[in-house]
């Protein structure tokens, strides 16, 4: 009887939420059937980064992660100062669990997240205070080391993240400093000898609004394949606010798939707080603005060329882990789960996005 009932609720459901138009021409999400996981329905990869704390100990965190997604990335369980917290020290209790989770759990895709980064870097390393060939042992090394231990495993690395700033300069990181300008090509080479079969990628921000780092991106990788470093994709992290032209974002994935690599929505999140209201709640127009956005972002990114499409992946799971409200310091609702991990509309027009 029970089963009755829901199939019922589930046939209202979708018969109340055809595709259609309210006033002001906003398309209603349809909802498909209660069986479906992003998965499944997408045609391309779909994940999330995960926090390694909350996947061993929230059963319901653990269980979008298995249920929806196909490709996993650490939100920080891969950062040098996790991974390396000192010299002559690795500590790889927390890749090493997301590397078991993906495998047991429907072998899962993991994207490694990030092997060359300015922050998250432990004070051995900001302190060090060797020559140039020193630091590029450190650099090498750690590369190497990681790359190495996860071969045949970890798919894919975010080789360099964030090495360029809004102007399209490069960033006067520790590594720049130390390194000069084409430490990066030197990544990706160190990268690529340990695991010659690992997809590389570099990764930045800003994609959708700068066009001079979209620019110097796009430079970049020019120069790389014209010197043959090995490089392979590009991740777009796509913090983005709900504001957001869909020119931008058209822009931005139409310019990154120009490059020939595979393109990666690396960190997708989509805020909706950006005056940063206290007290502010989530509404019904606001989430059905949120869902207009995610498809639009899911349907261009669908539109590339097949070969390109490396996949999309959500910065966490649901609204209450998500890194936004404590950078805004206000409340804020950017994903596409809820705080009880429910579906919001967001997630339904994911789907309906690739129909």
């Amino acid at each position: 009887m029970k089963r009755i009932i829901y199939a019922i609720v589930v046939l209202l459901l979708v018969s109340s939420c055809k595709k259609g138009s309210k006033p002001g021409g906003t398309t209603v999400p349809v909802i498909p059937a209660s069986d479906t996981s992003l998965q499944k329905m997408l045609p391309f990869k779909f994940g999330g980064a995960v926090n390694i704390n909350l996947l061993r100990t929230n059963t319901k965190y653990a269980d979008v992660a298995k249920h929806e997604y196909n490709s996993i990335t650490a939100e920080n369980a891969m950062k040098f100062g996790a991974l390396h917290p000192q010299e002559n020290t690795y500590n790889w209790t927390d890749a090493d669990y997301l590397v078991n989770f993906a495998q047991t759990n429907g072998a899962k895709r993991v994207h490694g997240h990030t092997l060359i980064w300015h922050q998250s870097l432990p004070s051995w390393v900001t302190n060090y205070s060797g020559d140039s060939a020193a630091f590029e042992n450190i650099m090498k090394t750690h590369i190497q080391t990681v790359v190495t231990r996860f071969k045949g495993k970890v798919t894919s690395w975010d080789v360099v993240n964030e090495a360029f700033e809004d102007s399209g300069v490069l960033r006067n990181s520790i590594w720049r400093q130390k390194l000069g300008d084409d430490y990066i090509a030197r990544c990706f080479q160190y990268a690529n000898q340990a695991d010659p079969d690992a997809i590389l990628f570099y990764n930045d921000y800003g994609h959708e609004y700068s066009s001079a780092k979209r620019t110097a991106i796009t430079n970049m990788i020019t120069d790389f394949k014209n010197r043959g470093i090995p490089i392979h994709g590009t991740g777009m992290q796509f913090h983005m606010t709900v504001t957001q032209s869909d020119a931008n974002i058209s822009t931005a994935i139409n310019a990154a798939a120009a490059t020939g690599l595979k393109v990666h929505i690396a960190e997708l999140d989509i805020r909706l707080n950006n005056d940063k209201v206290q007290g502010l709640t989530f509404t019904t127009a606001m989430a059905t603005q949120q869902a207009a956005k995610y498809g639009y972002v899911v349907k261009t990114f669908n539109a590339i060329p097949a070969a390109q499409k490396y996949g999309i992946t959500t910065w966490n799971v649901g609204d209450a882990d998500s890194w936004v409200p404590g950078w805004l310091g206000a409340p804020d609702w950017p994903l596409p789960f809820d705080a009880v991990y429910k579906r919001k509309p967001a997630y339904y027009s994911i789907i309906n996005a690739v129909k």
